[in-house]
């Protein structure tokens, strides 16, 4: 269903939903590096349970041993959530999904002829022999199928709307459209995903990475264009330059395209560090939605105007997001931001006091090249208040 424009904002035409699907427990742990622990994944499967995600990538049950227990484990946990496997467009592939007791598969396959070529070494017309095959046993199995096609972004888009159209006949219940080396742009996005949806009639799932920086922009373009699931990961975690961001992308439906998936985002500060820490991927305090740099202010201007009316500076609340606003004291504060600093030490400066001061934190921001704590702003203080005495 594609979205349509008022002049003013976009909708959804009536009824109609976007899915979220995570898949941090599977692309997620194909970051170069990354390994979670079992205990580690049946947390983040809870997490993403309790934040609202539609259906869980649990991994890849081909691999055995602890991949395919583990995937047992977060399928026996009752979740409300689909749980999914990852899979080659292989009889054997799925019945190992089949055998941890998985709802859904994923069935992945090259779709650009460069794939074909060089990679799977084989034809276009095998590749849909190979994936026809797929579908039809994991449908017979009574699973929710979801068709990937992989580098689908440099596909011809014919052999792709055949791709989609061929997957649809057998019986799948939609298309995994995967930039999977990022290349495309939004507007390119757009032009790509409205054709599939007006030549197929399948669910587009939008599986973006970020190697050019923007997964999250070609995802929301995507549903723009009338994709109604998404792929994603916590903190953008996935191989190369990662994944669209689970934060980012339920952040931006909700802000930027008005569509609120009711998510539990209060928890997403929260989830983000333990998936930050367990993937041994630190959380920059700038990473965008929650890191804790985007609700810090030192400016001047900045400072003063969201004393004043925080949405001067802020699009959202950090509360929203777990996080908390934080007034930050250095060079390039104003006296406004450092009378309401004081305040919170009970004590109330005089518009030259708060001059006076100001110069001396400055001074000392530049020699320490940071912003000053809490303790260096009181030892300031007193130095100053001595000094006025004498």
């Amino acid at each position: 269903m594609p979205i349509t424009s008022t002049g003013k904002e976009w909708f959804l035409e009536e009824g109609a939903k976007v899915y979220i699907v995570d898949t941090t427990l599977r692309d997620g742990e194909q970051t170069a590096g990354v390994v979670f622990s079992n205990e580690e994944k049946i947390r983040i499967a809870r997490y993403l349970d309790e934040l609202g995600v539609d259906q869980i990538e649990a991994g890849i049950p081909v691999m055995g041993g602890d991949e395919k227990k583990c995937i047992r484990e977060i399928v026996d946990m009752g979740l409300k959530a689909s749980i999914m496997a990852w899979n080659r467009a292989v009889i054997n592939d799925i019945k190992e999904s089949i055998d941890c007791g998985v709802d859904a598969v994923a069935i992945s396959i090259s779709a650009s002829d460069l794939h074909i070529e060089y990679k799977l070494q084989t034809t276009r017309e095998d590749v849909l022999r190979r994936m026809a095959d797929a579908v039809k046993f994991a449908k017979d199995k009574g699973l929710y199928v979801s068709v990937n096609a992989e580098d689908a972004s440099r596909a011809h888009m014919d052999f792709l709307v055949e791709f989609a159209l061929t997957a649809k006949h057998c019986g799948a219940d939609r298309l995994r459209f995967c930039d999977t080396v990022g290349i495309l742009d939004p507007l390119t996005t757009y032009r790509k995903i409205t054709t599939l949806v007006n030549s197929v009639g399948l669910d587009i799932e939008m599986h973006t990475h970020n190697d050019f920086g923007l997964a999250t922009a070609n995802s929301l373009a995507g549903v723009y264009a009338g994709a109604r699931y998404v792929g994603v990961t916590i903190n953008g975690l996935g191989e190369r330059a990662g994944n669209a961001s689970l934060q980012e992308v339920v952040m931006g439906l909700k802000h930027l395209m008005k569509l609120d998936l009711r998510f539990k985002t209060e928890m997403f500060r929260e989830v983000a560090e333990y998936v930050a820490k367990a993937s041994g991927r630190t959380l920059s305090p700038a990473h965008p939605i929650v890191g804790t740099n985007i609700f810090a202010h030192e400016s001047g201007i900045h400072g003063d105007g969201v004393l004043k009316n925080p949405m001067n500076y802020e699009a959202f609340s950090p509360q929203e997001v777990g996080l908390e606003r934080q007034i930050v004291i250095g060079k390039h504060s104003g006296t406004n931001a450092l009378k309401a600093k004081f305040i919170e030490y009970e004590i109330e400066l005089t518009d030259e006091q708060a001059k006076d001061l100001l110069a001396l934190v400055r001074a000392k921001a530049i020699e320490l090249k940071r912003p000053l704590f809490d303790k260096e702003l009181a030892a300031l203080y007193e130095t100053y208040m001595k000094g006025r005495e004498k």
